[in-house]
This record gives C-alpha cells, sequence and structure tokens, in this order.
C-alpha cells in the first residue's frame, strides 16, 4: 500500500518522534522509499504499478508498453511513461526499478489509455497503439516510408504481422493528436497500406 509522509506521520502521532520512526520502518523493511514523501509497504509490489504517483500525470508507454504487449521482443528494463507539460525527461531510482519519464503534446496526452487494476493499485498504460504513437514522437526524425520501414521493422523488430494486427483506425486517429512528421509519415503508410 502507498502511504505518503503526511499520512505516516498522522498514524505515529502517538510516537514521541514521528518521524524517526518512519526512518526505523524504513531501515527495518516495513516501509519502502519510492520517492522523496511517498513510501510503499509491501516490497512484491510490481514496479509498474507505482510509476503514475512517482511522477504525474503519466501512463506506461513507450518501449516498457510495446513489450508489454509483445510488440518489440526485448526485455525492457526502464519503466518508461509518458507526461506532459513537464518540459523535460526525469528519470527516478528506487528499490523497486528505473522509471523514466517524457513529454508527449497535450492535445496526444488524453487518447489511447487503458486503466488497468489489481487488487488496491490502479495504474494507466496505453494502447499498443498510443505506445507506438508515443515512441515515433520521440524518435529521431525520419524523412520517407523506408526510414518509418526501417524504423518499425528492423530497429524496433516489430513483426510485421503484429504491426498489421493494430488498430488501423485507432493509428490514424492518434497519428492527427501529434505535430511530428514522423506521425505524418506513419499516417501517410497507414493510408498507402488500405
Amino acid at each position: 500500500m502507498i502511504k505518503t509522509t503526511h499520512s505516516l506521520l498522522k498514524e505515529l502521532e502517538t510516537y514521541r518522534t514521528p518521524s524517526m520512526k518512519i526512518k526505523r520502518m524504513v531501515n527495518a523493511g516495513e516501509l519502502y522509499a519510492v520517492k522523496r514523501g511517498l513510501y510503499e509497504t509491501d516490497r512484491s509490489c510490481p514496479p509498474a504499478y507505482l510509476s503514475g504517483v512517482i511522477y504525474g500525470p503519466s501512463y506506461l508507454s513507450f518501449e516498457y508498453a510495446l513489450s508489454v504487449y509483445g510488440l518489440i521482443p526485448e526485455r525492457v528494463n526502464v519503466y518508461t511513461a509518458a507526461t506532459l507539460r513537464k518540459n523535460r525527461s526525469k528519470r527516478f531510482s528506487n528499490t523497486f526499478g528505473n522509471y523514466s519519464y517524457r513529454d508527449i503534446p497535450e492535445s496526444a496526452f488524453p487518447y489511447g489509455i487503458t486503466v488497468r487494476t489489481e487488487g488496491e493499485y490502479t495504474w494507466l498504460i496505453a494502447t499498443p497503439e498510443k505506445a507506438l504513437c508515443d515512441l515515433l514522437y520521440v524518435k529521431q526524425g525520419i524523412d520517407n516510408t523506408p526510414d518509418l520501414e526501417g524504423l518499425l521493422f528492423d530497429s524496433l523488430r516489430i513483426e510485421v504481422d503484429d504491426f498489421d494486427e493494430l488498430d488501423r483506425k485507432q493509428l490514424l486517429f492518434l497519428s492527427e493528436r501529434y505535430k511530428s512528421n514522423n506521425l505524418r509519415i506513419l499516417r501517410r503508410y497507414m493510408e498507402e497500406k488500405k
């Protein structure tokens, strides 16, 4: 269960020095620091569940989400997430793992996100189509369709059949939300594949 310093101080108000009790609980392995002012009580909590509370608003996306959906063959060791209006990339490391956050346009942010719940945890993750669009948005510029195919099928190693199974309508809808040449090329590529 996630707890804030404020909620812990309230719970421990009967102690003479509640802040020292929190430190002792961390040292004893009863609490695990997620970031300054935020703790988790369960060491076995899946790291992905914590992504949204570490830095927000955010949702899991990019390479991590593509890996979850089996679109890229690599196992991703960093929990990559999309955020907005931060104007910079941000990284966090803690007992649970490594987290990376990157901005995407506000016009694209609210679309293509699913809510997942497991027990007392709720987190957000991009759909496969949204994760792909987010990743294309932050990738170095591509100039044409062959560059796009090289990125998708050679660099990222997405299988052509898996790509063809993506929701074409959603890809077209999402690609319009980004002001990016990479996404314009994706849109053109999708329209040519009709």
